[in-house]
């Protein structure tokens, strides 16, 4: 089921604990997508979001509207997906960090050359690598374009601390605030 066009309108942090469960699937060929198990929030105001120092050509999409996907590539070499979350202009995101494996495992493995589910798309670049997300995804819908964010037809049943909220993951510029969400028990996440 497609979520509704307000989910990704609301405030950025309560969207990032939401999207814990959904689905994140590419339709291709054939169909790739994964429970998402761990995201990061990123806001207006945040040293460490990639819309701190306003628009660039780069950051575009993130300021654009909510429900549509922003697509970087860091060190060159991998693509992140975020989903855009609250206002319009305001330049927030919600990186999605990591995936549990659901449909279309086997064309997962041969994108990313490794049989081992644990680690298939445990981490934000090997996530985009095995859904085959790339930079022609930036800026396109999430609820009606090849990539789309998705309610579990039969979702997985997790109480509010079962959701564990720490310390972003990688950077340098506000380590300290406590953005990293992810499922309590998921074997998929990419860090404990």
């Amino acid at each position: 089921m497609t979520l509704p066009a307000t989910f990704c309108e609301r405030d950025t942090v309560t969207v990032a604990k939401d999207l814990l469960g959904c689905l994140l699937v590419h339709h291709e060929e054939t169909a790739t997508a994964g429970r998402i198990v761990e995201v990061e929030a990123y806001l207006q105001g945040d040293p460490a979001a990639h819309s701190y120092r306003g628009v660039t050509k780069r950051n575009r999409a993130m300021f654009g509207p909510a429900g549509h996907a922003y697509v970087y590539r860091i060190y060159g070499m991998h693509t992140c997906v975020n989903v855009v979350t609250g206002a319009e202009g305001a330049g927030e995101a919600v990186l999605i960090r990591a995936l549990e494996p659901v449909t279309g495992i086997d064309l997962m493995q041969a994108r990313r050359g490794t049989d081992d589910l644990l680690s298939l798309a445990s981490g934000p670049g090997k996530l985009t690598q095995a859904l085959g997300i790339t930079m022609d995804l930036n800026g396109t819908s999430l609820r009606d374009g090849p990539l789309q964010v998705r309610s579990s037809a039969n979702p997985p049943e997790f109480r509010p601390e079962d959701i564990v909220q720490t310390t972003r993951i990688g950077i340098t510029k506000a380590a300290d605030l406590p953005l990293r969400f992810y499922l309590k028990g998921s074997r998929y996440v990419s860090r404990r």
